[in-house]
Parts: structure tokens; C-alpha cells; sequence
């Protein structure tokens, strides 16, 4: 696969992040969330929950829009170092990232029977790890023909 698709891929998938934390706080109390915020209302309260409940998950859900916005900018950083330097270690970064956050995140939300959470952190593996895996391999394998060389 051409390095050059692989690295906008990347910063793509950084502008997303980007964009969702943006609108994570402006939907949170929006009817487009409903069905999300239903769901989860149904395991914690068995149902609608109370205004306070209700209340407090849209803080939540808010307060979420910045840290999503920060490690958007955090991938981009990287992303940058990686590709104009070639260097592994930056894609490595966000691999080891990826693989502290999902899994944690895939089980907290599968105990709280929060599906949806569950598919959209596998979407963003499926789309993030091969090409950040693919991503490492080519510039380990550039920093080993240019070692090899001196």
C-alpha cells in the first residue's frame, strides 16, 4: 500500500476525532443523541432516567467533546512526526494508544450493555491499527536499509 494514502489516512482519522469532540458537546442534549443516551438511561435506571440522571449524562457525554478534541491533536502530532520523519516510534505511539484505550473501553462499555460504543470503537481499530501497523513496518524497515548503509 502506497505510504503517502496510509499517512493522510492517518491525518484524516485525526480530523475526525477532531470533529467529533467538537460536536460532542454541542449534540449532547440534542434530540440526535436520544436513542444513544436511551439506551444507557435503560441499564442504569431501568428505563427513563430522572432529570438529574439525564443531567448528569449530558455532562458527561460533554465534558467527553474536549478530551476527544485533545487526543485528536495529540494523533495529528504525531502523525506529523511520523510521516516527515519516517519515524516508527511516532506511529508505535499511537498503536500502543490505540491498544491501552480500546480494549478498556470496549469492556466498560460492553458491561454496561452500551453496544453502540462497542461497534464504534472496533470501526475506529478497523480503521486506524492495519494502516498504523503497515505505517511502523515501512519506516522500521527505511530506518534498517539506512543503518545497513552506514
Amino acid at each position: 500500500m502506497n505510504r503517502r494514502f496510509l499517512v493522510r489516512w492517518i491525518y484524516l482519522m485525526a480530523a475526525v476525532h477532531l470533529v467529533v469532540g467538537v460536536l460532542l458537546p454541542l449534540c449532547a442534549n440534542m434530540a440526535i443523541t436520544d436513542a444513544y443516551r436511551r439506551s444507557i438511561e435503560d441499564f442504569f435506571f431501568g428505563g427513563a432516567a430522572p432529570q438529574a440522571g439525564r443531567a448528569l449524562h449530558v455532562w458527561w457525554i460533554s465534558l467527553l467533546g474536549p478530551t476527544v478534541q485533545a487526543a485528536a491533536i495529540w494523533m495529528a502530532g504525531l502523525a506529523v512526526i511520523g510521516d516527515k520523519q519516517r519515524n516508527a516510534y511516532a506511529w508505535a505511539m499511537l498503536i500502543l494508544g490505540l491498544m491501552v484505550w480500546a480494549p478498556q473501553d470496549m469492556l466498560i462499555s460492553a458491561r454496561a450493555h452500551c453496544w453502540i460504543n462497542l461497534w464504534t470503537d472496533a470501526a475506529v481499530m478497523a480503521a486506524m491499527l492495519p494502516p498504523l501497523l503497515y505505517l511502523c513496518k515501512i519506516d522500521l524497515a527505511i530506518k534498517s536499509r539506512k543503518a545497513v548503509q552506514i
